[in-house]
């Protein structure tokens, strides 16, 4: 698509937000307490939780929009080095271990959560809780029973969530011409989707040693069991142990499924069956479960089919180039976060999306960075591009390709009930045993 036809969508989309927004429910119109006696036109002011890697990134490109107040991270390190740097703190912000602490302050509008996965859910409940709107990573949950939690906390606190998705807002917009092409029927009726999201990487037996001086490791377990520290659990690495993380499936599968969910009109429901073909585990697993607590042991290569009410199928795979390939009656196309390429993606040059297409898709708001949609929606109380509702049913779907993986059996799903059908022992892990002092619920 040319730029001058990216820049009229963009002018037009700006112009329809004001057009959309009185179909949004009310409960979205609710100030947060510390907006209420604010101009609509004031900078929020934003709270950083979890500054370490991805989560110092995205307080960064919150200040961009707002100014940051308080940053907060269990590795004291952390939180300093992003309290100090000019494109976060500035050496202004307050630093705090606890994250409670920061939002008990009423002059904190919004929060960022950067933390590990099984952080999300509990910060974000906690965080809806205090009357703030939350910009957080993706993938949002540790479970589905979280997901659940969380759309019900979004429900009842009319709080704006953003998820972390990039892909339905950046990387040229590729990812969203995509899902308007599925939209728009130009490949006909959706037989198969690829998600090629890469595998996870072996590792260990790692040794155990003691915590580094200003991580509070206690606190970093959080909901999970209080183990002995090994360096590779923390920090870059927790998302290679399924105490912490889903491995591949929802680290890249949280934008990938995500994508291919939105495009077949599933971002609503999701699958009926989601059946492992093949699995690979670094270590031996029993009902489930790793026999050894010292190495990396989510899935390395795996291959998992899903199937829709629709008829169509997916498949959620390590190997080929990562993407998606989405394969339909009249042709195919392939999108990455790099290339869009395909006969579809050609007619573009001569028939483009159409202005509603695009509008419908970003909900009336602008082409615009996914925190930049973010911060519109705080301003105008609208549901975000990537709300917790779609991004809890792409996620369930990963959630059930890892149950389905570590069981080794074909799982039939309920979307209405967010049930697996007939698997009693598959049904027991659709939540998890959390410690004490750290439940979601």
């Amino acid at each position: 698509m040319s730029s001058g036809n990216v820049s009229r969508r963009r002018m037009l989309l700006g112009a329809a937000g004001a057009a959309t927004t009185g179909l949004v429910d009310a409960a979205w119109g609710r100030p947060s307490m510390a907006q209420e006696s604010r101009s609509a036109n004031a900078r929020p002011r934003v709270g950083a939780i979890g500054v370490g890697g991805r989560g110092r990134g995205i307080a960064a490109d919150a200040k961009n929009y707002g100014d940051i107040l308080a940053v907060c991270d269990v590795d004291r390190a952390h939180a300093e080095q992003a309290a100090a740097e000019a494109r976060i703190g500035a050496g202004k912000a307050q630093v705090y271990e606890d994250y409670r602490k920061l939002l008990e302050r009423n002059d904190i509008d919004v929060v960022t959560i950067g933390t590990p996965d099984h952080w999300h859910t509990r910060v974000c409940l906690d965080a809806l809780a205090a009357g703030k709107d939350v910009y957080c990573e993706k993938p949002l949950t540790l479970t589905i029973e979280e997901g659940k939690q969380l759309c019900a906390a979004v429900q009842r606190t009319g709080r704006v969530l953003q998820v972390g998705t990039q892909q339905r807002s950046e990387f040229r917009n590729m990812f969203l011409m995509a899902v308007g092409i599925c939209h728009e029927g130009r490949i006909g009726k959706i037989r198969k989707i690829t998600c090629s999201i890469g595998g996870a990487p072996a590792g260990g037996p790692f040794k155990r040693t003691a915590p580094p001086s200003g991580l509070n490791w206690e606190m970093w377990c959080g909901q999970t069991a209080l183990v002995d520290y090994i360096p590779e659990r923390a920090h870059a690495n927790f998302r290679w142990w399924y105490e912490y993380s889903g491995g591949k499936l929802t680290d890249w599968g949280a934008h990938h499924v995500d994508i291919a969910q939105w495009a077949l009109g599933m971002h609503r429901s999701g699958p009926l069956t989601v059946e492992p073909v093949s699995v690979k585990h670094p270590v031996e697993l029993y009902h489930g479960r790793p026999v050894r607590d010292d190495s990396y042991n989510t899935a390395t290569d795996f291959l998992v089919r899903c199937g829709f009410a629709n008829g169509a199928e997916m498949l959620i795979r390590h190997d080929e180039e990562n993407g998606i390939v989405f394969e339909g009656e009249r042709g195919s196309f392939f999108v990455s976060r790099g290339v869009l390429r395909g006969a579809a993606v050609d007619e573009l040059k001569t028939k483009p999306l159409s202005d509603l297409t695009l509008m419908n898709l970003r909900k009336g708001k602008r082409l615009d960075r996914h925190m930049g949609n973010f911060m519109e929606c705080v301003r105008d109380r609208s549901l975000p591009v990537s709300d917790v509702y779609s991004h809890h049913r792409s996620l369930t779907t990963c959630h059930l390709a890892n149950i389905a993986l570590r069981l080794g059996r074909k799982l039939t799903w309920d979307p209405s009930a967010e049930q697996i059908v007939g698997d009693r022992e598959a049904n027991g892990w659709l939540a998890r045993e959390q410690r004490k002092g750290y439940e979601t619920a």
